[in-house]
């Protein structure tokens, strides 16, 4: 068998084989240079960055939440502060079924699925390292049922926390308001460095107004963990700065006196010190216990507020509107004098109606048969209507409009609390731009009376009373002071002084006093036992409109259909150191319903309690 040799060929093989020696030490050059950039990329170049995520890996940053402001009252009484309480927290990056675990603690602890749909919207607002309440203010049953299976729920415990506590509850609801959960809308308004970690937010009242002020400064601390996130050490931390304290002018032995003087009466009472514009009374009823909102209130428990007919929610001192009745009537006869329409000697006389010349329709006066011939002192006395008809025909709705702005009216107060309404001064260029009429001379005169289109608030009629006392000089109401917030988002800038004639502010106010001490005033029902004078204005609302012929018995109409009540007043006279302005709601009658809860307000203040 014969054999076949290949005869090779050295050099080709040498030349392949150098070939392959040359790539292989390209090869291995390039991978050492790229190495070699790597590592001078990581040690030098990227240092700082990878220093800084390896530690991240072993240094958790934990937002240091501040302790809330503590609200005070002009006495130093608290009326919200921040009292221990335990809520059930969960960790969700410790926990591995996160679903599962809620579903134990429901059945374990009897806790409602509006709860855990909270818990859910809270949690997924946070980083999944940051503890969330589940459950906030836990019962001693609560806590001892959880304790005894603690271990069995890993990521999840007891944490202690400060909670906001109104001690007077409903007494101050709408002036000190509340704090409740943050929501999805004011998380992104926010700041999200000042409250990481925070869980509640002022909501309306003062807690709304200045929450900037009662939240502080969020601190942190860097927490050294090990492998299973657990805390080993505390490398490094900057406390918080607790909130300020805040000191209301608000005297809540004084309110209680207003709020229980309504008693029976949906309404409000506001009083303001003449000298400072501090607010003493900012009395709405009916209230509500603010403390279930900071938890969480109930679904069932939020409808049956929300529903109810009395409107508890309502804040009727900033935001009800109320047509002044006879209470604007000290304003128009002011107006009268500084126009020079009339003099306060002038007589006019009253039969019981009057007439707009050429017109049948009779404008009735609440007295039937009439004042007869009274002058401005009477009309204000024994408030007249038909002395006021007159002379709001003499003034006209432009001056009358004019003059009253002055006043505030038509205006936001300027108080520092959010939300509140400007009212409604009415005017040709109001009616045409709103109603897209003209105005009619009828319009006139019951403006004049304090009815038709004005509506006032509450505070807003209790700070025309204060500048009518402090004759001419504007009194901006104010519940805190000497804060950079004390102008809130919603106030109006200060207003000018107004100028008025001494003898014709004086004239106003002496009439003024004739109503509360004089035989025939509408008001000297509460003039007895005291020993200085009382300057008022009794009013009386309609609520709805009476046919010409028809008569008024408020005994047999629908509670709801009867008259407003209302009253202005300050004192002492002569030297005024608090204004008060009262609406009761279907009251009746100012001097005999709204004058004795000012009479109750004033003689507290002035004479010390009872």
């Amino acid at each position: 068998m014969s054999r076949i040799y290949t005869i090779k060929n050295k050099l080709v093989e040498s030349r392949l084989f150098l070939n392959r020696i040359i790539a292989a030490f390209i090869l291995i050059l390039l991978l050492t240079s790229g190495l070699i950039v790597r590592l001078v990329y990581l040690q030098i170049v990227g240092h700082e960055h990878y220093t800084t995520l390896a530690k991240d890996n072993s240094i958790k940053i934990e937002p240091l939440v501040p302790t809330r402001g503590i609200i005070y009252d002009r006495h130093g009484k608290v009326l919200a502060d921040n009292t221990q309480s335990f809520s059930l927290e969960l960790i969700p990056e410790q926990i591995s079924d996160l679903n599962d675990t809620l579903l134990r603690l429901q059945k374990l602890l009897n806790i409602s699925d509006e709860k855990i749909d909270q818990y859910q919207k809270q949690r997924k607002r946070q980083k999944r390292f940051v503890s969330t309440p589940l459950l906030i203010s836990m019962t001693g049953e609560e806590i001892a049922k959880f304790a005894v299976v603690r271990p069995y729920f890993p990521g999840v415990d007891i944490q202690a926390r400060l909670v906001r506590h109104y001690p007077y509850a409903e007494l101050a609801s709408h002036v000190v308001g509340y704090v409740g959960r943050i929501n999805e809308a004011e998380m992104k308004s926010l700041p999200i460095a000042e409250y990481r970690g925070s869980t509640h937010v002022g909501k309306i009242g003062i807690e709304n107004t200045y929450e900037t002020e009662l939240h502080g400064k969020t601190g942190y601390a860097e927490i050294e963990t090990n492998v299973q996130a657990r805390a080993i050490n505390t490398v490094n931390s900057v406390p918080p700065v607790p909130g300020e304290n805040l000191y209301l002018s608000l005297d809540i032995d004084l309110q209680k006196t207003a709020y229980d003087a309504l008693d029976g009466f949906n309404g409000a009472v506001v009083a303001i010190d003449v000298k400072t514009g501090g607010v003493l009374v900012f009395a709405s009823r009916p209230g509500f216990d603010p403390n279930p909102f900071v938890i969480g209130i109930a679904n069932d428990a939020y409808q049956a507020l929300q529903s109810s007919e009395n409107q508890p929610l309502y804040n009727r001192a900033l935001r009800g509107l109320y047509p002044p009745g006879s209470t604007i009537k000290p304003f128009i006869a002011l107006a009268g004098l500084e126009y020079n329409a009339i003099s306060a000697e002038h007589k006019l006389f009253c039969p019981g109606f009057y007439q707009l010349p050429n017109v049948s329709h009779h404008y009735r006066d609440w007295k039937k048969g009439g004042h007869g011939s009274v002058n401005m002192t009477e009309a204000i006395t024994q408030s007249c209507d038909v002395y006021f008809y007159s002379l709001a025909s003499m003034l006209g709705i432009d001056r009358m409009h004019n003059f009253l702005q002055h006043f505030g009216f038509g205006e936001k107060s300027g108080i520092d609390l959010v939300g509140e309404k400007q009212g409604l001064l009415p005017s040709r260029d109001w009616k045409r731009s709103h109603r897209n009429q003209a105005w009619y001379p009828g319009e006139t005169l019951i403006t004049g009376i304090g009815q038709g289109y004005l509506q006032v608030t509450p505070i807003q009629l209790a700070k025309a009373t204060a500048t009518l006392a402090n004759k001419g000089k504007v009194v901006t109401p104010s519940l805190v002071k000497n804060t950079a917030a004390a102008t809130g988002p919603d106030t109006e800038p200060p207003a000018s002084d107004i100028t008025v004639k001494p003898e014709n502010i004086n004239s106003i106010i002496s009439a003024m006093v004739n109503v509360i001490h004089d035989p025939h005033g509408t008001a000297k029902g509460i003039s007895k036992n005291i020993s200085y004078q009382i300057a008022g204005k009794t009013g009386t609302a309609q609520v709805f409109n009476i046919k010409q012929d028809a008569k008024y018995n408020e005994n047999e109409i629908d509670f709801k259909l009867r008259d407003h009540a209302l009253f202005i007043s300050f004192a002492p006279a002569d030297d005024p150191k608090i204004a008060i302005a009262v609406v009761i709601e279907n009251g009746g009658h100012g001097g005999s319903v709204a004058a004795p809860v000012a009479g109750q307000v004033i003689k507290q203040y002035l004479e010390g309690p009872q």
